[in-house]
């Protein structure tokens, strides 16, 4: 159970039903599923384990909300989502302290997540009274083109468990701004932040019926029905490209609009004329940001051979002096990994990479104790045979592998199918423009460790996913285009 009485408080105050239609309702067949802390593996409450028939009823609650939610102002749609971002940054402690207990996070990293997930509520306020149209005579004259760009209708939000309110805050903000309904299904690791976030938006002013929230274990079976369904006009999903490509073929047979940010395995190029200090300083923000469980952490360092050792050593003393223990202790710089099974994949990477021949330069052992803790870790003289040479690494694992030609290090940074951040660092102007257009991904990092910006179009190339949140183009995801012929 939680560890003091604020830390219960908090837990206790989370709805732990499910939300659908603005009512807060058991499971129907009364199942619960519990909620640990990774720092100490104890329950921190249970919440309902939702049905496919509870899936259905919040999709009839979608639906049946859609026409009068499409057709509220756009400017009262905008009020709700900045109320909400007002909301959100006024109870950021305790939304932080909550999403430290069931993720692990440390609670700074939390506080960073909040100030991040909040602005995208504040950006699609803004959007909300910018969705534009056309008009324009036609070709020879005699007619009339009229564009309008309308809500798709009900969305079904598929929510990841490593930042729980932003990539909740990053679908339904322009969702909302666009006249969309919702049924949203969080991670069954961590879904009391979005269980906190309905309550918010039901507070600002969001009407019943439009964001509906499914907890469940049973994903594909509660979700898959859904997708069939027909009512259902988009999917956003953000998880593993195995899962994406799943939903992407399940969505097939309706034809949906999908939005898929899918797997990463970044690249981090350090240039031979790189300034190696703020290089380190960048590597520490894109590798450890979230402890690693990031899809846009960097996953493999291509280091240029001359200053190769300079970056590693630095590197090592940086990651070695990291007090890692239960997010919520002061000083701690790295929590626990999510559950047993993410904990246990790293180290089996770990464990490849040096019986590969890797050279382990801090870390790479599971500490003793409860929880599922990591240490950050640095390899050096890393194999390209090593499997975290091409599987995402998922935790606080640094391998460096080393170039002497820029080819070199493009080609081993674009050999991957995934490609939804680079990292790049150089002091040359040419240079680097010259190799941003060459990496194979959606983003770019150059000589910054993070691209994460909510007024930023987020999303990958390959197998990374498609379409764009956040931006200008990311409210684009929840509307359709209709063209309106007319003769006059």
């Amino acid at each position: 159970m939680a560890e003091t009485d604020r830390e219960r408080r908090v837990i206790d105050e989370v709805t732990k039903g499910l939300i659908i239609g603005g009512s807060v309702r058991d499971a129907t067949e009364q199942k619960t599923f519990g909620v640990e802390d990774p720092s100490t593996g104890e329950l921190l409450c249970d919440v309902a384990d939702a049905s496919p028939e509870d899936g259905m009823v919040a999709l009839k609650a979608a639906h049946d909300a859609q026409p009068e939610w499409a057709a509220t102002a756009p400017r009262e749609r905008g009020e709700i989502l900045r109320r909400a971002f007002e909301l959100i940054t006024e109870r950021a402690d305790d939304i932080a302290l909550i999403m430290t207990l069931e993720m692990g996070k440390p609670l700074a990293e939390s506080k960073a997540e909040i100030t991040y997930a909040a602005e995208f509520f504040r950006w699609f306020s803004e959007e909300a009274v910018r969705i534009s149209g056309e008009w324009k005579v036609n070709a020879t004259g005699n007619g009339r083109v009229l564009v309008m760009r309308q809500p798709i209708g009900p969305c079904l939000l598929i929510t990841p468990w490593n930042f729980p309110l932003a990539m909740g805050t990053r679908k339904i903000g322009p969702a909302i701004a666009a006249g969309c309904t919702m049924v949203i299904k969080p991670a069954s690791l961590t879904p009391l932040t979005i269980l906190k976030l309905a309550d918010i938006l039901a507070e600002a002013g969001l009407p019943d019926g439009v964001l509906n929230v499914v907890t469940t274990t049973s994903t594909g079976k509660v979700m898959g029905p859904l997708i069939a369904d027909g009512r259902i006009r988009k999917l956003s999903f953000t998880g593993s490209t195995e899962v994406g490509q799943k939903l992407i073929e399940q969505s097939a047979q309706q034809v949906l609009k999908t939005s898929m940010e899918l797997g990463g395995n970044a690249p981090f190029v350090v240039c031979a004329d790189a300034d190696v200090d703020e290089a380190v300083q960048g590597a520490m923000l894109a590798k450890m940001r979230n402890i690693g469980e990031a899809c846009t952490a960097a996953n493999r360092f291509y280091i240029h051979a001359d200053v190769a050792e300079e970056f590693t050593k630095k590197l090592v003393d940086r990651m070695s002096d990291m007090k890692v223990g239960r997010g919520t202790e002061e000083g701690v710089e790295v929590g626990p990994l999510v559950e047993a099974d993410q904990r246990d994949k790293v180290a089996e990477l770990v464990d490849d990479a040096v019986q590969k021949g890797a050279t382990v330069r801090t870390g790479g052992q599971i500490p003793s104790g409860a929880g599922y803790f990591y240490p950050p870790t640095v390899l050096s003289d890393v194999p390209t045979s090593a499997r975290l040479a091409k599987e995402e690494i998922f935790g606080p694992v640094a391998p460096i592998f080393t170039f002497t030609e820029d080819d070199d290090a493009i080609r081993a940074a674009n050999d991957t199918e995934f490609g939804l951040v680079s990292y790049l660092y150089t002091k040359d102007l040419s240079r680097a423009i010259r190799l941003s257009e060459r990496l194979e991904a959606g983003m770019v990092g150059l000589n910054q460790g993070m691209v994460s910006n909510a007024g930023a179009p987020f999303g990958g190339v390959k197998q990374s996913g498609l379409g764009r949140e956040g931006g200008t183009v990311g409210i684009d995801e929840y509307l359709e285009i209709k063209y309106v012929a007319m003769n006059v």
